[in-house]
């Protein structure tokens, strides 16, 4: 199989079926296997159900969720979801569509330059930021991505957008060394990806702000709690190589 994507889900009912419509029927176009899995995070409404009951025509669709049910976090999903995965290529997206499965288009040329990873970027030469946040967000968004460069991923302009593509070779040897459940599972994935020798490349992406955003206003300041702890874990050599 090519390429496994990702969406993590915690009451997505209302927001899910535009990117399910969206990403299968880009898939569907693809002359190549793929499938989707919905990781549902501990969702309280009809997440789960409109999954299984999708119509996903010749795309393999499925939904999963934590053995216990509970909400775990966006990093303890998506790393659920990789594991899953029997994707060449691995793509984790955001549910809420605010970037569509078709900037992949843009990707593939890395990975055929010996990228390991890509991430998606809004503020890298030739992003298109259609809807932007408020000036509140944006602003907090700069001031902690300068803590984040500072800290745990020097050189790259914006860790936090939810569009990230993995080989599924270097998504293997680091998931076990994985250790963010939460908001700042973005920086840990990118520091330890390099930390660990893999080759990642910020590319631009077009993202259309979601009014609707789901990622609450303390979230901030839980990334940058998260970012200690990554820079904290590679410190301890957490994500060092093992024999």
């Amino acid at each position: 199989m090519r390429l496994s994507v990702i969406i993590p889900a915690l009451n997505e009912e209302k927001r899910l079926p535009v990117t399910l419509a969206s990403a299968i029927g880009y898939l569907g176009n693809q002359d190549y296997e793929s499938e989707v899995i919905v990781v549902d995070d501990g969702s309280t409404d009809g997440t789960a159900a409109l999954v299984r009951d999708w119509d996903a025509g010749t795309t393999s669709l499925r939904v999963a969720a934590h053995e216990d049910g509970r909400n775990h976090g966006k990093g303890a999903t998506v790393r659920r979801g990789f594991a899953l995965a029997s994707g060449e290529y691995r793509l984790f997206m955001d549910a809420d569509n605010s970037t569509t499965i078709d900037q992949i288009e843009g990707f593939w040329p890395h990975f055929e330059d010996g990228f390991d990873a890509v991430i998606g970027s809004r503020d890298v030469a030739d992003a298109n930021v259609v809807v932007h946040q408020s000036w509140q967000k944006e602003l907090g968004g700069k001031i902690g991505n300068m803590v984040i460069q500072m800290l745990a991923a020097p050189g790259i302009k914006d860790t936090q957008a939810g569009f990230k593509m993995f080989t599924g070779a270097c998504l293997d040897d680091l998931l076990p060394y994985l250790q963010i459940d939460r908001w700042g599972f973005d920086v840990e994935l990118i520091a330890a990806a390099r930390h660990r020798g893999y080759q990642v490349k910020e590319a631009p992406i077009r993202w259309i702000n979601n009014p609707d955003s789901k990622v609450p206003p303390n979230a901030y300041l839980e990334v940058m709690g998260e970012v200690w702890k990554v820079r904290q874990l590679r410190r301890a050599g957490a994500y060092d190589r093992r024999s």
